[in-house]
């Protein structure tokens, strides 16, 4: 019978899921991060160009956040009222946005006051986009129009009154500067041309819209109001291609992948769901509250859900090299992985770093000394341990010891084992003459008691001895060497006046 080896199994499916590469590919995020803003997050944009910043429209601010930071890089509280629909230009230097009070404003990223304001809406401002020459900027208004706006010079350029309720989602063309998208509470989207300046194609959603978004390719409309999420098929008229019903609430805003073009619905019934290309749900993400907002970076990097609650989520995707360095160290028990946390975090560039004092704590030695338990010090210092592998701590307790003048103290009353361990420690290490002499005067007393003191210290008197043979010895060699240089000197002047004229010589004489 064959054995069987089985393969390494990433995650446990659930009873009749079937497992593929997107469902792979999406189950690869982190955990996400919870971040508390001031009010409902109702728009998440993300910059086009790197680094994909992201501005966040809550209450009455807009924060612009680092793809790894979780404190605003910017933010813009010029608002009276709730900010409504912060959206990035193509090159991501100006940010435009509604409000509650019916204005738009215009920002540059870098900076804090509105660079334009256009004034002509009469009710609140929802939804609000650049137009891919980025010259223009399209609204829609619950006055029940829409209005384009010249950016250069902050006039009106058309409004179109075609709707009959509420206008709450908008999306323009990327492929033709002329066209855009709207929806509306009247069940209807819209799409516009500001070339005939009217709609050119109407299709009828069944429920209030809360969200367009156009594919790529702009051949397919995605539409999501009620329950449905709706698939149109523009190069056909806006015939109508697939009909989802998946969620259980209202869905608020769709998405879409950069990788696969894969579709990406946020609703009230606290689910994101993600589907293939053949429009079947191949992940879910659970939220805490219902979903307001919803977007992916445009590397899919960063999957950012914004609920009712004022939180925002952020899911970071993982990479192989994290894997591989979480699968290669051993796993510790949680009480070390609790003492080393955040010890290997490496700041990136978008984090702001503050530094902490770190408090340095004392050596058992140290604390006895500066509590003058002199004796307690140097059993320390001649721990087996200490005097071994770390002799030079040893010698400087003794020698901090007799600073102080209380060396003899924390001789005193010793055994014969510390006496000798003592006298083998100055043997190993010949540092200090004073401490010699201390341990020799205090111990002179008890010599004929311990042979052991007294071979030791015998030891200790015949090393002395031949350190001073080798002091002596080294002096002579300095003086020979002194008498060497010395005798190098005159050699080179006889030299020079060796080679001076003859006609100088009675000169020098006679100087």
């Amino acid at each position: 019978m064959a054995s069987f080896k089985p393969t390494k199994v990433q995650f446990l499916p659930k009873l009749g899921e079937k497992v593929t590469e997107d469902t792979l590919y999406w189950k690869n995020y982190k955990s996400p991060v919870q971040i508390k803003e001031f009010g409902a997050v109702t728009k998440i944009d993300f910059s086009p160009l790197a680094p994909h910043n992201y501005a966040v429209t809550a209450s009455t601010r807009i924060h612009v956040y680092g793809l790894h930071s979780q404190e605003p890089i910017r933010s813009f509280t010029r608002f009276r009222d709730t900010a409504y629909g912060g959206s990035f230009r193509g090159d991501g230097k100006l940010l435009v946005a509604g409000s509650e009070e019916g204005l738009i404003r215009l920002f540059d990223i870098c900076g804090r006051v509105a660079l334009r304001q256009f004034t002509g809406h009469s009710k609140a401002v929802h939804v609000t986009s650049f137009l891919s020459d980025g010259f223009r900027v399209v609204s829609g208004s619950d006055d029940l129009t829409c209005r384009v706006w010249d950016v250069p010079s902050a006039v009106e350029l058309s409004s179109i009154t075609e709707h009959t309720d509420y206008i709450r989602a908008l999306a323009p063309s990327k492929l033709n500067p002329d066209l855009f998208v709207t929806g509306s509470y009247d069940h209807t989207v819209k799409v516009f041309d500001m070339r005939s300046g009217s709609s050119v194609m109407t299709m009828q959603h069944g429920h209030p819209v809360e969200c367009v978004l156009l594919y790529p390719s702009e051949a397919l409309l995605v539409s999501t109001g009620g329950r449905y999420v709706k698939i149109w098929d523009l190069l056909k008229g806006g015939q109508e291609l697939v009909s989802l019903k998946n969620h259980h609430k209202t869905v608020t805003c769709a998405c879409l992948s950069s990788v696969g073009n894969k579709l990406l619905t946020g609703s009230l019934d606290r689910h994101v769901k993600v589907y293939n290309s053949s429009y079947k749900v191949v992940h879910n993400f659970d939220c805490d509250a219902s979903i307001l907002s919803m977007a992916v970076a445009p590397d899919d990097e960063v999957v950012a859900v914004g609920m009712t609650n004022g939180v925002l989520s952020v899911r970071h995707r993982k990479h192989k090299k994290d894997k591989e360095t979480l699968t290669s160290r051993r796993r510790r028990g949680p009480s070390y992985r609790v003492f080393v946390k955040g010890k290997n975090f490496v700041p990136r560039q978008d984090d702001f770093l503050v530094s902490k004092p770190v408090k340095q704590y004392l050596r058992k030695y140290d604390k006895q000394l500066k509590s003058f338990e002199v004796s307690k010090a140097l059993d320390t210092a001649l721990q087996m341990w200490t005097r071994t592998s770390k002799p030079e701590v040893t010698v400087a307790v003794i020698i901090e010891l007799n600073r102080r003048g209380t060396l003899k103290n924390a001789l005193a009353g010793r055994n014969e084992e510390i006496r000798g361990h003592f006298c083998v420690l100055f043997l190993r290490i010949f540092l200090h003459i004073k401490c010699v002499c201390v341990c020799v005067d205090l111990y002179r007393q008890v010599l004929h008691q311990s042979p052991v003191v007294e071979r030791q210290l015998q030891r200790l008197m015949e090393v002395l001895g031949r350190e001073a043979e080798l002091q002596q010895e080294l002096l002579q060699v300095l003086g020979i060497l002194d008498t060497l240089f010395a005798s190098l000197t005159p050699r080179k002047e006889v030299a020079a006046l060796a080679a001076l004229p003859v006609d100088q010589g009675p000169q020098l004489q006679a100087a």
